[in-house]
């Protein structure tokens, strides 16, 4: 079958260890079901993996991708739940949870093998292209806002880095749910689609927001980190789950965190139970994720590196 897959790992040139072309059927063990992918989508985790973060070299050749929609073997329309091994289905219990193409391998490809836990049905609401965004991105910008950030409706949430898969989506996501959304970039047309989206103001990275706020979501990491500390109400939340600038700040600013009771969540990811609800409030509630641009599998590249470029606003989904 057709693939995009890891073939080596190159930390500074992550684009090199990208090969297109055939590979084996998937392996289906006792309690798993195999997949045929409709669409699939990209994450910056697909680039990490080329940089040998989170994936081993000894695993190679590894399909890559996280997220896809499909037709089941039973000609049912399903999403996937990329998370592998956090409650032991299909695996066992003594596995650690890890991602597709971290162990085991991924979605860009014609087919892929899941636990036949990891299988929800699609909404017949979504499109495939749609459905395939939600898994990683969009459900990690789902637990960062409604199960780890503490905001209600009416409350006040800074996205750090609009135009990212995860920022989008808290935009979206946070809007469409009744909080009032703020949001940076260094680039004036993604801020002006923070703004389309439904973020009541978009400045540049750094610049002082119209009022601070009651929680901050955080995927940039070491760049934006201060920012988002002095953007904070007293008592309010970081909630971080990423950090591709770097991960260590020049400085904690640990004086400011005690004096003003601010929490610090980290969030990865989510459940199998949270993407069911994000599927559902979706198809309820009309939102639809953001697609950058939809390409041919057998153009993974030209999105690829488009994502590398940071040249995107939203998802880019590969059909297959």
């Amino acid at each position: 079958m057709f693939a995009a897959y890891a073939a080596r790992i190159d930390k500074d040139q992550p684009l090199e260890g990208l090969e297109l072309g055939e590979r084996p059927e998937p392996d289906v063990p006792a309690g798993w079901t195999t997949v045929d992918v409709k669409a699939a989508s990209l994450n910056h985790h697909d680039l990490w993996s080329l940089r040998g973060v989170g994936l081993s070299e000894d695993l190679l050749p590894m399909t890559l991708g996280c997220d896809a929609a499909g037709v089941d073997a039973d000609g049912n329309e399903v999403v996937l739940h990329s998370v592998i091994g956090a409650t032991g289905h299909g695996v066992g219990p003594g596995e650690r949870r890890t991602l597709l193409t971290e162990k085991y391998q991924g979605t860009f490809a014609e087919r892929v093998a899941v636990p036949q836990w990891n299988v929800l049905p699609k909404p017949a609401e979504l499109s495939f292209e749609e459905a395939a965004c939600l898994p990683t991105a969009w459900l990690t910008a789902y637990r960062m806002l409604f199960t780890n950030a503490g905001v209600r409706p009416g409350d006040s949430v800074l996205v750090q880095g609009a135009g990212g898969g995860v920022a989008t989506a808290a935009i979206v996501l946070g809007a469409a749910a009744g909080l009032r959304m703020f949001a940076t970039s260094r680039h004036e047309d993604k801020r002006k689609r923070a703004v389309e989206l439904g973020a009541e103001a978009a400045v540049e990275s750094g610049a002082r927001l119209p009022q601070r706020v009651d929680a901050v979501l955080e995927t940039v990491g070491a760049a934006t980190w201060s920012h988002s500390l002095k953007s904070l109400k007293p008592g309010g939340t970081v909630v971080i789950s990423g950090a591709t600038s770097g991960p260590n700040p020049p400085a904690a600013e640990l004086n400011r965190v005690f004096f003003l009771e601010l929490k610090i969540v980290g969030s990865t990811m989510g459940s199998k139970e949270e993407l069911a609800s994000l599927l559902s409030f979706c198809a309820a509630k009309g939102v639809r994720p953001v697609i950058d641009s939809t390409l041919p599998l057998d153009r993974a590249r030209e999105g690829f590196a488009k994502m590398a470029e940071g040249d995107l606003f939203g998802k880019v989904v590969l059909t297959v």
